[in-house]
């Protein structure tokens, strides 16, 4: 049978989701707990790759087993045996064809901006107190909905088989102290959702025009955009799926 799993993260102390060989991944710490409870050999495939020192506040991954008669139970279980900044939600049977990758219809991302020093979300923020023209920052930020290929932003020597992505959403907003860049897409480049950041916070210091970041995007240069903003900012927030795939209330 196949099966989801529901899983959150503070990604300070991990190089990222996927499991590596000379690092240490969240993947591969929920896998072996999984295997141990289960008692046989767990992998994981996720929804979506995060980069080190980035969280998720909902991660998604699909798994095999012949079948588990407590989900609940064995939320509980693994939760006992991983650290206390991971934690497992729920896990839940699907269609043995769907694959957690694969059938998603969108990530969501969110980048947050300390405007203060808040000693209660170090590395969950960027702190940065420049003055920024957030009018300019989304007026820029409008400007990725009407393209599609985002090779500016993506890392160098990324093997893809192409740069297109498909942005339906990508805003900034304060929120209490916060400032926060929500960005949605079926699919995301490596560094991409960072190097957006540091571009649109060029246009907000008044380093760039809204017109540079426009040509920033159709050069498909990474060359030309800024600097990747720092990791600790950056959240996976949602992870959507078709309906009746994933139970109402997730």
């Amino acid at each position: 049978m196949r099966y989801f799993i529901e899983i959150s993260y503070k990604g300070t102390a991990y190089n990222g989701w996927q499991k590596q060989n000379n690092s240490l991944g969240v993947q591969q710490i929920v896998e072996e707990a999984m295997s141990k409870v289960l008692r046989m050999p767990i992998e994981l495939t996720g929804s979506s790759r995060t980069d080190t020192g980035v969280h998720a506040e909902q991660q998604f991954a699909h798994f095999d087993y012949s079948e588990i008669t407590d989900t609940e139970q064995v939320v509980y279980n693994i939760n006992g045996m991983i650290p206390r900044d991971i934690a497992v939600r729920q896990i839940f049977v699907v269609p043995d064809d769907i694959n957690s990758r694969f059938e998603a219809i969108h990530r969501r991302y969110e980048y947050r901006i300390s405007r203060v020093k808040n000693p209660f979300l170090v590395n969950q923020v960027y702190v940065l107190r420049a003055e920024l023209d957030i009018a300019a920052m989304n007026k820029a930020a409008e400007l990725l909905l009407q393209y599609d290929d985002f090779e500016s932003f993506c890392k160098l020597h990324t093997n893809v088989n192409n740069f297109r992505c498909t942005i339906t959403e990508a805003v900034w907003f304060e929120k209490e102290d916060l400032l926060i860049f929500s960005v949605k897409s079926n699919r995301f480049l490596r560094g991409m959702v960072r190097a957006l950041v540091g571009t649109l916070l060029e246009v907000g210091k008044g380093k760039k025009t809204i017109s540079d970041f426009e040509k920033i995007i159709q050069s498909r240069s990474r060359k030309e955009a800024g600097a990747q903003a720092p990791a600790e900012g950056l959240f996976l927030v949602e992870v959507g799926y078709p309906e009746l795939l994933v139970p109402k209330g997730v």
